[in-house]
């Protein structure tokens, strides 16, 4: 990747590094994990296009399998992010500590130098967030700052839902265990003072980046990020992998060669009615749809008895036998109660499979309209009546995926984020 600022310009850089018309950048991103779930899918493909284009690219991160890849440094073990964590639940500070993580990371930003960095998920108790803002503020350094959460403009509860107490500052938090997982102490506002602190005066050097027009939008409304830039690019996913696959051996396995297909995805499904993944909804389709059958894909956390028409998977780490049951469906439901994006509605889209769901913020935002259909969160009826609607459409899969590569493609991510790195080098603004 190369700068677009005009030949011979010189743009200040962090630590005294200057970057000369046909140099390459060096960029440098953080992130909690590397190379699993979805964030550190999204680092580890831009690490790789940066190599591939040339350019230096460095990748700091925290917990999980330990990364062997050219430039990628962990900056701490799990057992520490643990006791971090439970550190920060007798402080009810949740994005601060980390002190010896945070140096080391301060050390290879130094010797680094790079020209942007590049923050994406990092609140897996790896370092102090507090301090990481403060000093590549007071240093200068081009940041870019991902919101794949809301907890940055928050300052404490990754998914607020339906309060709005962070527009204010926070503070005699409702939620005080769900926001700061403290034990003791409600310092939500204390925190929330720390991180407005941290993004004070951080303007000309920082771009925002919302992974949904509607996280957007709620960042916008936040005092710490009420006076930044800020622009929308959209999660990419491979296509070469969530396109529509074949799946009859499947179906045979299952038995449901000639039968409905509704897939539901989830981190872990529970039947809990108040669970925020919306587990409970799917189990009471299932009852109401007995000719239809339900598979889910997840973790389970169950207290009663299946209806018939269910059938758990448990967690798919294989991303292409995901593919194979997106591909095998006729719908995808989803139930969240909140989404900052939808990473299983843009992978049913790519594999051909439409959508239907609750309303839940990013998801019907982000779909495409003409392949989903969202109803008010937590109306039951609504959905199955939805549901029996689309079903009786007769979808082109191969069309459905052609419009969804187009729009969640990796690489559309890819360069978008490029040609923002060469935006924030050349101080432009949106």
């Amino acid at each position: 990747m190369r700068r677009s600022c005009a030949e011979g310009e010189n743009t200040s850089l962090g630590a005294g590094r200057r970057l000369i018309g046909s140099e390459f950048v060096k960029v440098l991103q953080i992130n909690s994990v590397y190379g699993v779930g979805s964030t550190g899918k999204i680092t580890q493909a831009l690490h790789t296009a940066l190599l591939a284009d040339g350019a230096d690219s460095i990748v700091l991160y925290g917990r999980g399998p330990d990364a062997d890849a050219p430039g990628v440094y962990r900056l701490c073990r799990n057992l520490y992010g643990r006791a971090n964590s439970l550190l920060s639940r007798l402080t009810g500070l949740r994005y601060g500590g980390c002190n010896l993580a945070t140096g080391k990371a301060f050390r290879i930003l130094s010797k680094e130098q790079p020209d942007v960095v590049h923050l994406q998920c990092i609140n897996g108790n790896f370092i102090n967030i507090y301090r990481l803002i403060s000093w590549l503020k007071e240093h200068q350094i081009p940041t870019v700052v991902t919101l794949h959460a809301e907890f940055m403009y928050t300052a404490n509860c990754s998914h607020a839902f339906d309060c709005e107490r962070w527009k204010s500052g926070c503070g005699r938090c409702p939620r005080q265990y769900a926001a700061s997982k403290s034990m003791l102490f409600d310092r939500t506002h204390a925190s929330f003072l720390r991180m407005q602190r941290a993004f004070s005066g951080f303007d000309t050097n920082l771009r925002i980046v919302s992974v949904s027009p509607w996280l957007m939008e709620r960042a916008k409304s936040s005092p710490i990020f009420a006076d930044n830039s800020h622009c929308v690019i959209l999660n990419g996913i491979d296509t070469e992998i969530f396109r529509p696959r074949r799946a009859e051996d499947l179906k045979e396995l299952h038995n449901v060669s000639h039968k409905r297909v509704i897939f539901h995805a989830t981190a872990m499904f529970s039947d809990e009615k108040e669970d925020p993944k919306g587990g409970w909804y799917v189990l009471r389709l299932a009852e109401e749809m007995p000719d239809a059958v339900f598979i889910v894909a997840g973790k389970h956390r169950l207290h009663g008895s299946l209806p018939a028409n269910v059938i758990l998977l448990g967690e798919i780490r294989d991303q292409l036998l995901l593919a194979r049951y997106y591909s095998l469906a006729d719908l995808t439901v989803l139930t969240s109660k909140r989404e900052t994006f939808s990473l299983i509605c843009a992978e049913s889209l790519c594999c051909g499979t439409p959508v239907v769901g609750f309303r839940a913020g990013a998801p019907e935002q982000i779909s495409i309209p003409q392949y989903s259909r969202f109803v008010p969160n937590g109306d039951l009826n609504a959905l199955r009546e939805c549901i029996a609607q689309m079903l009786a459409i007769p979808y082109d899969g191969r069309q459905i995926a052609q419009a969804a590569q187009k729009l969640y493609a990796k690489e559309t991510m890819i360069h978008k984020y490029k040609a923002l790195y060469q935006e924030v080098l050349c101080g432009e603004q949106r």
